[in-house]
């Protein structure tokens, strides 16, 4: 409530409820946006990633259970575990493409005839994968160089954008390499450093002065 005039989306993590046994009040923190804020999407955080009637199970609980707007996807089992999301033509999804974590090199840098794993996903997504317009893609806010070569590769495909705040991403740098040729076109995620802001009574005023500060540094 204290932060939903200012951020263009939520993006609660599932394993973070799951771990806790808490399923139930993730549903009624999604009803509660829905109710309160109907004008912020939600992004689901749960990076799924199986085929056949699992991700179809996969694409119920996102979008069904949970009633997300988009949900975040491994895509390293093929277009056929992407499908079952696509089903749902109102709904999107972020395929994990140039991911924040170093050990995201172990396998996005892998050359594949000529170029590097995560441009070949970036290209299927933009490309034949994206039937139905829903598509984006996750690259990181620390590697600004990769994400301004996937922007040059996907057009004005939407990109999540993780790994400012906490995980040390230079904001202007991102903004500079990932934005579309009218300013926009990216989801830029901060979550520990305006959660966890404050661990006291001032917990929200505290969360919104950070996401405001963090909203007008990325405007800017």
């Amino acid at each position: 409530d204290a932060t939903a005039d200012l951020a263009c989306a939520f993006k609660p993590q599932i394993a973070y409820f799951a771990a806790a046994r808490a399923e139930v009040q993730l549903e009624q923190l999604v009803a509660h946006i829905r109710r309160e804020h109907p004008q912020v999407p939600v992004i689901l955080d749960a990076k799924r990633g199986d085929i056949g009637a699992t991700a179809e199970h996969y694409a119920r609980e996102a979008f069904e259970r949970y009633g997300a707007d988009a949900v975040t996807l491994s895509p390293y089992m093929g277009k056929d575990s992407i499908d079952p999301f696509l089903a749902y033509a109102d709904r999107g999804a972020f395929l994990l493409c140039r991911t924040s974590n170093a050990g995201g090199d172990d396998l996005q840098m892998l050359d594949v005839a000529g170029e590097p794993l995560y441009l070949r996903v970036a290209a299927m997504a933009a490309g034949e994968w994206n039937t139905g317009g829903q598509l984006g893609l996750v690259v990181g806010a620390t590697y600004p160089a990769e994400l301004a070569r996937v922007r040059s590769l996907v057009g004005d495909m939407p990109l999540l954008v993780p790994g400012i705040g906490v995980q040390g991403g230079d904001v202007a740098a991102s903004v500079a390499a990932g934005q579309t040729a009218d300013g926009t076109g990216m989801v830029v995620n901060s979550s520990r450093a305006i959660l966890y802001a404050s661990d006291g009574p001032d917990y929200a005023d505290r969360a919104r002065e950070v996401a405001r500060a963090t909203r007008d540094e990325i405007n800017r």
